[in-house]
């Protein structure tokens, strides 16, 4: 912990930033913001990405956060961050922690903490997730099931 010169109890970031717990003093920042346009995934770096015209026949495990907006014949897997994009089409299961479609997925979706059907997403398959988000724009033709977070969820994305 850092302490500010003034010997009042807070931490130091980076830039000078100062931060106040607790207390009323206020936040005093000399940060430059990120530049606008420029999308950080929230481990500290931009999203591994698979662009439209991209075509990937095979499994697909990331760690992380990924972005497909091209297209994905086989499963994925991973605890990270997921989002099918407007223009990403997918054929195979998908386990995850988080799941985000926009596009067209063909196969079954196992979110062990969120699924959001975004508007113009299509889903053929069956999810199951703690919480499940459906815009009135996107379509699901298959089972919801919706189960409080537990840890058989989360095995079975690790056993997977």
């Amino acid at each position: 912990m850092h302490y500010h010169p003034a010997n009042k109890r807070g931490f130091k970031g980076n830039q000078n930033t100062y931060i106040y717990m607790f207390g009323s003093n206020p936040k005093i920042s000399s940060a430059t913001p990120a530049s606008e346009g420029t999308h950080q995934s929230a481990y500290g770096s931009a999203p591994n990405r698979i662009s439209s015209g991209v075509s990937i026949t095979g499994d697909v495990k990331f760690s992380s956060e990924l972005v497909i907006d091209g297209e994905v014949e086989g499963n994925i897997t991973s605890n990270g961050k997921l989002t099918i994009g407007t223009h990403a089409t997918v054929a195979g299961d998908i386990r995850a922690g988080l799941v985000t479609i926009q596009g067209l997925v063909e196969g079954n979706v196992l979110a062990t903490e969120r699924c959001a059907l975004q508007a113009g997403a299509s889903l053929h398959g069956d999810v199951e997730s703690p919480r499940l988000a459906m815009d009135e724009n996107a379509s699901l033709v298959g089972r919801a099931t919706i189960k409080a977070k537990s840890a058989q969820l989360q095995g079975k994305l690790i056993e997977q």
